[in-house]
């Protein structure tokens, strides 16, 4: 299997030298393939930083992180916006749409970024909304929408591309339980039929339920690492709340 996403020796420091703090102080893993990841931690731990280090990748302080096979932390600014556009998705916890732009347009405005020919635009929107059930809001616009339909929309928009890794901040964070159940059936669907490859930062257990394998951070650093296997999803996430709890708190100290 192929190894999609390379982190080596990530540290990411804020402040100068008289105050200087470590949000990251020293990871290293890899993301296969289409593989499922989460990334877990308590309030604090690096979840969001290690993110943005990821996205941004030129905000890191020290370490090297390689996309499909390319240092990127060696690239140029004009070169690296140009290469995280092609290469990388984004689904936001606040959905990111723009509401004077219908559901179709918003999705069609990530292939337009990406210069894609328009005659093959329209297509591309019409399947991705079929596969994700949302082809009856396409002419609506996101104030006209529930929340679920509005972050199956910014799912659509992370993945027509068909980027290498898409990076999944929070997604069920502004949801209701049943439609973040809901999106989390739709991003596994993603990955396990599309072959997508995510990596989802959640304070949740349930929703780190529905990953093949878990990070999970402490001050920075990487506590543990859960693999699903063969394990059912609610054998998955007992797994989980008793590392939760091993480290001194449950799900609801997770944040």
């Amino acid at each position: 299997m192929d190894t999609i996403l390379k982190l080596e020796h990530i540290q990411k420091y804020y402040g100068n030298e008289g105050s200087l703090t470590k949000a990251i102080k020293d990871i290293s893993f890899s993301v296969e393939a289409g593989e499922f990841l989460g990334i877990m931690g308590a309030s604090g731990s690096g979840k969001t930083t290690l993110l943005n280090c990821i996205s941004t990748i030129d905000t890191v302080s020290a370490g090297h992180i390689y996309l499909d096979g390319k240092d990127v932390t060696e690239l140029k600014p004009k070169k690296l916006a140009k290469f995280r556009r092609e290469n990388l998705g984004f689904v936001f916890q606040d959905f990111n749409l723009l509401d004077t732009l219908t559901i179709s347009e918003n999705i069609a405005l990530a292939l337009s970024i990406n210069k894609v020919p328009v005659n093959e635009i329209e297509p591309r929107i019409i399947e991705m909304a079929k596969s994700l059930n949302i082809s009856d809001i396409l002419n609506k616009y996101p104030y006209q929408v529930s929340g679920g339909q509005k972050q199956r929309c910014a799912c659509a928009r992370a993945i027509i591309n068909k980027p290498k890794l898409i990076l999944a901040d929070e997604p069920t964070g502004a949801l209701d339980s049943h439609s973040s159940q809901m999106l989390l059936s739709t991003i596994q669907s993603i990955n396990e039929q599309l072959g997508a490859t995510i990596l989802m930062v959640t304070h949740d257990a349930f929703s780190a339920s529905y990953a093949s394998r878990i990070l999970i951070l402490r001050d920075g650093e990487i506590f543990t690492e859960l693999r699903k296997g063969n394990d059912s999803r609610t054998m998955f996430f007992e797994k989980i709340l008793s590392v939760l709890t091993m480290m001194g708190g449950g799900q609801n100290d997770v944040c």
